[in-house]
């Protein structure tokens, strides 16, 4: 049996886990929202059809050797962009993603992010799309903040990143003490005594 300041004690952190488990979950309730849907679609952008994720189309040779200079191939993908959206669209080259085993160059643009596949062994396009899982992954990493306002450094990625990462641990440990606390102190009640059973009263007898 618990000594009476001992259970008191358990259940004032009891109430205040509960305190801080439904405070978490109220300030926080639209970024979990956002987090889980986003870890959701891009669980699944490989899997969507091509909405989420465009499939990676085949160039003609996976072989090296025949392949274009990446500075020709680089002014093929701007010229490719420029031509399906105008010649005056301002175009800034994120990052270029060689897909040796397809033969297929992917040209990754800041804009709109707007993508392009090229054979890598003609130039040709391949295909022209919106790069919608790099937005979905900048929601749910909060880099987005860090797109929006400018910041090169990345230091919103970092700050929005350890806010939640801090926020969802106190919401586990909380949820678990939450479930496990009562659980315990149920564990520690004193066991309520159970009285013997008496002989039983005679059952009277009706006259006839």
């Amino acid at each position: 049996m618990l000594p009476p300041n001992k259970r008191q004690k358990q259940a004032r952190v009891l109430r205040d886990f509960r305190k801080v488990h439904r405070l978490t979950g109220a300030l926080l309730f639209v970024f979990f929202f956002l987090i889980s849907i986003t870890g959701l679609l891009l669980g699944w952008k490989k899997h969507s059809g091509g909405i989420i994720l465009a499939k990676t189309y085949k160039g003609a040779s996976t072989n090296l050797k025949d392949w274009l200079p990446v500075d020709s191939l680089t002014t093929n993908a701007f010229a490719a962009i420029r031509d399906s959206l105008g010649e005056d669209k301002t175009l800034t080259l994120d990052r270029i993603d060689m897909r040796p085993d397809k033969g297929t160059v992917k040209f990754l643009f800041t804009e709109e992010y707007l993508g392009v596949q090229l054979d890598a062994t003609t130039g040709q396009l391949l295909h022209l799309e919106t790069r919608r899982a790099d937005f979905i992954e900048n929601l749910h990493d909060g880099s987005i903040l860090d797109r929006w306002l400018g910041v090169d450094s990345g230091a919103l990625k970092v700050i929005y990143s350890t806010i939640m990462g801090v926020a969802l641990l106190i919401f586990t440990i909380t949820g678990f003490w939450l479930w496990y606390g009562p659980k315990r102190m149920k564990q520690d009640s004193p066991a309520v005594p159970v009285k013997p059973a008496g002989p039983k009263p005679p059952r009277a007898v009706r006259p006839t």
